[in-house]
């Protein structure tokens, strides 16, 4: 009778997890479990507040839910008048931002990447040299009224195009593209401007859709350059109105007892909640992309 013999390669290997090794995932989990909760307490704690009553925000009596439910400072802010215009210029002058500081950023970080690049290590050191000293705000302001930007959206959008850091993130990725893909390109006919639209930009999305978040919050969020740039308050992003908005209701507070000490107390939670929610929605979609490209950028210095 023959013997049946079993394949034990076939079978999955357990193995077999130490007392420490559970100790530290149960300490792993229970760290990670309160590192979410402090970050999600304080934005939890906006949105309560900016759904409350003044008087309940006043008292002390709002936490995680809402204490008097109502939406005064969400329809005050909204039927201004003046706020969904600012939110349109905030988004296009975002998009638009964004992808001319993805392309001329990773039209930048390509041929850096390239050892063949005369003269590359001293570009490089010459970037980084950027990170560690700036011309400085007055500098910077003067430049752009020279260049009669002044009050204009460019001047809202060319001072943050190149960031040096996501360039050095790029170039690091792009040191991982296999140089034989090129190679077999540039046989079939492709210039080097073909390799890297059709090859290097192809296989670049984990770090563009990195990339692409970071500058997104970046101009979303600022304020600062529309503050000095921009005269016109036609082209002022919504950062910037909901600014004035908060600097005026904390002004006329103390004097008017009308509608903007209603929501004075709670204008500004209104404010940082309205500015984060498009942020938020966003990156659900782009999260698969954005461990793998911090990772993948990171590989090489």
């Amino acid at each position: 009778m023959a013997k049946t013999s079993v394949n034990t390669m076939d079978q999955p290997m357990k193995i077999k997890e130490s007392m420490a090794y559970r100790v530290f995932n149960v300490f792993n989990t229970i760290l990670m479990i309160l590192i979410c909760a402090a970050m999600l307490y304080p934005f939890l704690y906006l949105v309560a507040q900016s759904f409350s009553s003044t008087e309940a925000i006043v008292a002390g009596e709002v936490g995680l839910i809402p204490k008097d439910f109502s939406i005064e400072t969400y329809a005050y802010v909204i039927n201004d008048g003046r706020f969904i215009p600012y939110y349109g210029n905030t988004i296009v002058y975002s998009v638009i931002a964004t992808v001319c500081a993805l392309f001329f950023s990773a039209l930048l970080a390509y041929p850096l990447s390239k050892p063949e690049l005369w003269g590359g290590k001293i570009i490089n050191k010459f970037i980084i040299f950027t990170m560690y000293f700036g011309g400085g705000m007055i500098p910077n302001y003067i430049l752009m009224t020279s260049l009669g930007l002044r009050d204009t959206v460019a001047a809202f959008i060319l001072p943050g195009m190149i960031s040096t850091y996501y360039v050095i993130l790029m170039r690091s990725f792009f040191t991982t593209v296999p140089r034989e893909l090129e190679e077999a390109g540039e046989i079939d006919g492709l210039s080097l401007w073909g390799a890297f639209w059709r090859i290097a930009l192809p296989l670049s999305k984990p770090i563009m859709a990195t990339m692409a978040l970071f500058y997104i919050v970046q101009y979303w969020n600022n304020w600062f350059d529309a503050f000095l740039y921009l005269d016109t308050q036609d082209k002022w992003p919504v950062a910037y109105y909901l600014r004035q908005l908060i600097d005026s209701s904390s002004g006329t507070a103390a004097a008017d007892a009308g509608e903007a000490m209603q929501i004075s107390s709670n204008i500004k939670s209104c404010a940082m909640v309205l500015t984060a929610a498009p942020i938020i929605c966003v990156y659900p979609f782009i999260q698969k992309y954005f461990v793998q490209g911090m990772m993948l950028g990171g590989v090489k210095g």
